[in-house]
């Protein structure tokens, strides 16, 4: 089954198709690993080396990439599912197909290895523009040009070659003859127009070259930081939020914090850098205020919500008196605000760890959470039993936390008006 290559794009004829990527599963315990059994397809209809969409599940799910070209198999360490890795295929074709201007994957990418800059191209509206190569795969692809890229790249020291003959005076011979059945300089020209596409000499050419490559070099500096420890990392990515919050830049500054923190690679443990900078005492209603950041790393990634339990118990650790006792009313407020999932809390509660906090502290916190945790275990059995009347009656029904009986109370309650549901459809698209 064909699907649109930009799947933001709805229309059914729209001309750009791509097959549906298809994953096996094969191997047991730690030989386990994915094959991707179609991706040489797929990365046809992306005009892309199939190793490209391969390493950069790789580098976005923290595992090891192999390529066999000759049985055309492309594995991705682990066990993926398709969907998963097809939704991450959409990142890729952001990045590294699609034309920044006018969204058409009509693309080339023009690698020069001695500059490490990754050019881009666009056949159908002319643009032409550097990648930011901050993201792990530019390294790849610095490193392995795509094959139409060498191509022109050994046109060049062929070109540079017939040069060296003709100022050596070798114009007989076989020499001679050999530089006779080439192309004509010309011809030559084209064929290099795709490596030297950015000679334009007029002021507007210069002035947007200039930008490009001072963005460019900020890019290689950022780069850097990769090979730096993971401790180094976080430090960056933590001074990042700080300066934003302290700045009073933090309100709108989402999109920036998760940016920095892919840059750094250090995606999963943001929300434990968050709590730390944005939540106190007064939690519940930072909750409220920052669940747009949150959700940025939250959202379908059970890793980062693990790191947001831990954030939690460290802010009980220095706000015991006030937050102790709230403990699971303000796990409700996670809850609901989609920061946390059932399956997430549930694991968390199986097992006490001193990996955040003292082993009596982190058993005070399961030990007040004990209520919420029951009522989310009494909840799945009732909706297990019972989903067609769960989808009824749900709207009407708000958890309430009562102190001097210890446990969540199920008490009817008149709907409200929120922006909830709205905000669970946009967060992709934000």
């Amino acid at each position: 089954m064909s699907i649109n290559v930009n799947r933001s794009v709805s229309d059914q004829f729209y001309r750009y198709k791509m097959p549906r990527l298809i994953a096996k599963v094969e191997g047991k315990g730690n030989g386990i690993k994915t094959v991707i059994v179609n991706m040489v397809d797929v990365a046809k209809a992306l005009n892309r080396p199939p190793t490209y969409p391969t390493k950069f599940f790789g580098c976005e799910l923290g595992a090891q990439t192999q390529f066999d070209s000759k049985n055309d198999r492309y594995i991705v360490n682990g066990s993926h599912e398709a969907n998963k890795l097809q939704d991450m295929l959409d990142g890729f074709i952001r990045k590294f197909v699609l034309c920044p201007e006018c969204d058409n994957p009509e693309t080339d990418l023009h690698v020069n290895p001695k500059k490490q800059t990754i050019g881009n191209s666009c056949k159908a509206c002319g643009y032409r523009g550097m990648l930011d190569t901050r993201h792990k795969l530019c390294t790849f692809i610095l490193k392995n040009p795509p094959e139409n890229d060498s191509g022109s790249v050994k046109k060049e020291k062929e070109k540079k070659n017939r040069k060296k003959d003709k100022e050596n005076g070798s114009s007989g011979g076989e020499a001679g003859n050999h530089n006779d059945i080439d192309a004509p300089d010309a011809v030559d020209g084209d064929d290099d127009d795709d490596e030297d596409w950015a000679e334009e000499t007029t002021e507007e050419a210069q002035r947007r070259r200039m930008e490009e490559i001072s963005e460019h070099a900020k890019g290689l500096t950022l780069t850097d930081d990769l090979e730096k420890s993971l401790e180094e990392r976080v430090n960056i990515f933590y001074n990042f939020v700080k300066e934003k919050r302290d700045s009073g830049a933090i309100d709108s500054a989402d999109k920036e914090i998760l940016a920095e923190a892919e840059r750094l690679d250090v995606k999963a443990m943001g929300p434990l850098i968050l709590s730390e900078l944005l939540f106190d005492e007064n939690i519940r209603e930072q909750i409220k205020k920052y669940k747009r950041h949150f959700l940025r790393f939250c959202h379908n990634n059970k890793k980062a919500q693990k790191y947001l339990l831990g954030g939690f118990e460290c802010l009980v650790k220095l706000h015991q008196t006030q937050l102790l006792p709230r403990v699971p009313i303000i796990l409700k407020d996670l809850y609901d605000a989609d920061l946390l999932e059932e399956d997430v809390i549930l694991a968390w509660a199986e097992k006490v760890s001193k990996k955040y906090v003292s082993k009596e502290l982190a058993k005070e916190i399961h030990a007040k959470a004990e209520p919420f945790v029951k009522w989310l275990k009494e909840a799945e059995e009732e909706s297990e039993g019972s989903e067609e009347e769960e989808d009824d009656d749900d709207d009407n029904v708000e958890v309430v936390y009562s102190s001097s009986a210890r446990e969540l109370k199920m008490e009817t309650a008149k709907p409200e008006k929120t922006d909830h549901e709205e905000e669970d459809i946009d967060i992709d698209a934000i």
